[in-house]
């Protein structure tokens, strides 16, 4: 039996491409651990699956001023030594690491331990903690062609993210039951990412009497972001979160509007729906959600409507061009070669491993 240790966290997206990768991981007989923060949402979602989880000592890695700037590298020292004894008890055979703060003291204690690391990123641009852990990989996995030019020669495989299994098998129907919804009036979902998008809300919400002539919708809006007076609006169904009945609302839609985070914009694409993006702006991120979602454009999976020109009026017009156009977004996803990303891991994992 072959052992392998998972690393990531700090964010939902940084933990399920790894929880994706566990059914095959399970079908190949490995040996599974994980190593997270102590109290991180990584632990919550990993201990869901009996994975043995060892949480250690982490600081997050700013870009900015922050007083915590001075006592966070002693966090991550102290994490290292942790990661270090952990690793040197279990002896895996390799280290797969999605990224996040917690995953820089494992990767580099990884490489004390002479244990080869894959490292896979999600975003065009490298985020800070893959960067310092880049030059202690054998492999970096990557979303995008773009980011392949900034990486080391001979390290970058092109891969895609791992998508979840069960979201190929939603079922529309159910779907549509969920949502009271009829079938014979096409659907839009709205997911506005985890914590939901008080401006994306607001647009929708603002829109929802002309959308609902034509269109039945699905509007994933985040915690505490539901509107109770919209409760018994016909053709309309919210959800703070949806985890379980996502696969169904997915088959159930016929476009998707979405934030551009990485791994959701590569379950649309993976699922091959015609979408709208939003990306978040500058001003709440470094970037990285509009250069993925130029890169979705520029291939013509997705219509990019930036954050600072949505209205009412801009987002009518992109629901109305997508729909008029969805083959054409559905027959260009149909080329992407982004379609076995975890048979490409996986094999990446046996050639890698000690």
């Amino acid at each position: 039996m072959k052992r392998i240790v998972l690393t990531g966290g700090g964010t939902a997206g940084h933990v399920t491409p790894l929880i994706a990768l566990l059914p095959v991981l399970h079908k190949e007989n490995y040996d599974i651990h994980y190593i997270g923060s102590y109290d991180g949402i990584e632990r919550k979602l990993i201990e869901e699956y009996n994975i043995p989880y060892y949480g250690i000592a982490s600081g997050k890695l700013r870009r900015y001023f922050d007083p915590k700037n001075f006592t966070d590298p002693f966090r991550v020292i102290k994490g290292y030594f942790e990661a270090r004894r952990i690793l040197t008890d279990l002896k895996p055979d390799i280290v797969f690491s999605k990224g996040g703060f917690v995953t820089v003291p494992v990767v580099l204690a990884a490489k004390k331990c002479r244990i080869p690391v894959i490292i896979h990123e999600s975003d065009i641009t490298i985020g800070l903690a893959n960067k310092l852990s880049i030059p202690a990989a054998r492999k970096v996995c990557v979303n995008f062609p773009e980011t392949m030019n900034s990486l080391p020669a001979g390290k970058a495989v092109l891969t895609g993210t791992p998508i979840r299994s069960e979201l190929f098998s939603g079922n529309k129907i159910k779907g549509l039951d969920i949502c009271g919804f009829t079938a014979n009036k096409p659907v839009l979902m709205v997911i506005g990412g985890s914590s939901g998008s008080k401006t994306i809300n607001d647009v929708v919400r603002g829109l929802l009497p002309t959308l609902l002539r034509d269109f039945q919708v699905i509007h994933v809006c985040g915690k505490g972001n539901t509107d109770p007076r919209l409760n018994d609006t016909k053709g309309y169904a919210q959800f703070e979160y949806v985890k379980e009945e996502l696969s169904d609302l997915f088959a159930a839609s016929d476009i998707v509007i979405s934030r551009a985070g990485a791994n959701t914009i590569c379950e649309i694409l993976a699922l091959r729906k015609p979408n709208i993006l939003i990306p978040l702006g500058l001003n709440a991120s470094r970037g990285d959600q509009i250069l993925n979602a130029e890169s979705f454009a520029s291939q013509g999976y997705s219509y990019l409507l930036k954050e600072e020109d949505l209205s009412v009026s801009s987002l009518l017009d992109a629901i109305n061009s997508v729909m008029e156009n969805r083959h054409k977004y559905i027959e260009a996803m149909n080329r992407s070669t982004l379609n076995n990303s975890i048979d490409i891991i996986m094999n990446l994992i046996k050639e890698t491993q000690l």
